[in-house]
């Protein structure tokens, strides 16, 4: 393969414009005893494809493969006597099914392919369990649930713990989910208490409630989006109801539209150079 062959193949991998792996829901939320279905699409010749498990802080684990010449997926260590999972793989597709969900299913699930002994990794769907429901009675409540800021505004996003039964430090992730294409990654792994845990006495069983603060400071139009703060706590994740911040108006810029017209024909373009100029010198 001459040099500049190499060279454009190389850039358009780096930018994922020859074959990809895409997973199309980046949030999925879902309530305790819910069937969902993660879907995940391939683009390119590869010869296995797996599914990837990541709970909040843990390590990850690798939950199935396909490989894609045989018919059966393979469901591996604790995964492979699950009655709940099941994966299913067709040409250019392998989606992960799972049936009466419980807590412990949350997690950020990840689909990778192999093709030419790399790996490469789609961006990765978060399964939010949503179910009020805890062993541990407790409960995990979000302020504001929205609020309309300004470009150069501030906002404090308020995440509350409420447990009776469950004393002690709880581990507080931040998610956020933008209008756009990015996945909800992890974008705090701690919060800031405002106060110390306070305990109170009630009449059937003592209670304790810890409030975590998120403050976000010269807000620009990127931090648009849906919050979702996600307590680890006494063995199981709970998740908040979400608190989103809207723009008022912000109409993009002449330099703004330019550089997406930009990007989009380099896109577009960029592919069929690639090939055209590839077969001519192969």
């Amino acid at each position: 393969m001459p040099p500049l062959c190499a060279v454009l193949v190389l850039f358009s991998k780096v930018y994922g414009l020859l074959g990809n792996i895409i997973q199309p829901d980046t949030l999925v939320r879902a309530q305790i005893g819910d069937t969902v279905t993660l879907p995940c699409f391939y683009s390119e010749n590869v010869f296995d494809i797996s599914w990837y498990k990541q709970p909040l802080g843990q390590k990850i684990q690798h939950i199935a493969v396909h490989v894609v010449k045989e018919n059966d997926p393979q469901l591996f260590n604790e995964f492979n006597n699950s009655t709940r999972l099941s994966a299913k793989g067709t040409k250019g597709s392998f989606n992960l099914t799972v049936s009466q969900v419980e807590p412990s299913d949350s997690a950020t699930y990840h689909c990778a392919m192999m093709p030419f002994r790399e790996t490469i990794f789609g961006d990765g769907t978060t399964l939010m369990v949503m179910g009020s429901e805890s062993h541990n009675r407790t409960v995990v409540l979000q302020q504001p649930e929205s609020e309309s800021v300004q470009p150069g505004d501030s906002a404090t996003l308020q995440c509350t713990v409420h447990t009776e039964t469950c004393a002690g430090e709880h581990s507080v992730y931040w998610f956020r989910q933008g209008s756009g294409e990015s996945p909800p990654g992890i974008i705090s792994t701690h919060g800031t208490r405002s106060d110390e845990c306070q305990r109170s006495s009630g009449a059937v069983s003592p209670t304790q409630s810890c409030v975590y603060n998120f403050p976000k400071r010269n807000l620009s139009p990127s931090d648009a989006g849906t919050y979702y703060c996600a307590v680890a706590t006494c063995g199981e994740i709970l998740f908040g109801n979400g608190s989103k911040l809207d723009f008022k108006g912000g109409e993009l810029s002449t330099l703004v539209w330019l550089s997406i017209i930009r990007t989009g024909v380099l896109c577009c373009m960029l592919p069929i150079f690639v090939l055209i100029y590839c077969k001519r010198h192969k």
